[in-house]
């Protein structure tokens, strides 16, 4: 099994989201997020909650899956909730990516203080495909925790046959002046009624025009550049 922990996709959550992508061998990769939404001590902010979490989720390939302690009370995925609290963010998450709460309406989290106790579900799992198996495992895993030990397990598609003809980028030595001309042209109208960053501007808004830069450039060189295309069986020499 493979794996690849994506710092650059949660630079900023101190370590309170961590991106894996995982891929065992013949099936598409799978992204993996743990999740602690805390608030900081010293600015009171949840970080998991200032990524760009449109980037971080993917519903192709082998989709994503979410797991941890979302501190979030919600009738959603608590039946035995009577406030919701810190829970509109993540429910307008679920709605936006359309992902599918694994939890079976048990309690994952079991409090005591002042003298009174409690239970909650705080420590939840979210996916974009389905979770075939979600389980509280027994006192024989505890680890002296509040928090129940989750075992979950999730859908994923065996990997397609690799084509024998791939597209691995575009022939740029191979365009003419004059196709040169016709993408300068077709960027310059994409990008002419964009905003332009200042100095002044946030880290979400420099990672937002980064992709957007990235996705632009990409539809110009389909339009005006002739692709590469490789037989996967042969050698490049």
């Amino acid at each position: 099994m493979a794996t690849d922990e994506r710092t650059d996709l949660s630079r900023g959550a101190n370590d309170d989201v961590i991106v894996t992508d995982v891929k065992r061998r013949g099936e598409k990769m799978t992204r993996v997020i743990n999740i602690y939404d805390q608030r900081d001590v010293r600015t009171r902010e949840r970080q998991a909650r200032k990524i760009n979490w449109s980037r971080i989720i993917r519903q192709r390939g082998g989709g994503t899956i979410l797991a941890g302690d979302f501190n979030a009370h919600s009738r959603r995925w608590d039946p035995r909730c009577k406030e919701q609290r810190d829970a509109t963010f993540w429910e307008e998450i679920i709605d936006e990516h359309g992902l599918e709460i694994g939890n079976a309406d048990q309690p994952t989290h079991h409090w005591a203080r002042n003298g009174e106790e409690g239970e909650s579900t705080i420590d939840l799992t979210l996916a974009s495909r389905p979770i075939t198996r979600w389980t509280i495992l027994d006192g024989r895993h505890a680890t002296g925790s509040d928090h129940e030990v989750i075992e979950w397990e999730f859908s994923v598609d065996k990997q397609e046959e690799v084509d024998h003809v791939q597209v691995i980028g575009w022939n740029l030595a191979a365009m003419s002046k004059e196709d040169e001309k016709a993408a300068e042209k077709l960027w310059k109208e994409l990008e002419g009624h964009r905003a332009r960053l200042d100095e002044e501007c946030t880290g979400d808004e420099v990672e937002r025009e980064a992709e957007w830069c990235q996705e632009m450039l990409s539809k110009v060189l389909d339009a005006k550049a002739k692709k590469i295309r490789i037989c996967a069986r042969s050698k490049r020499w």
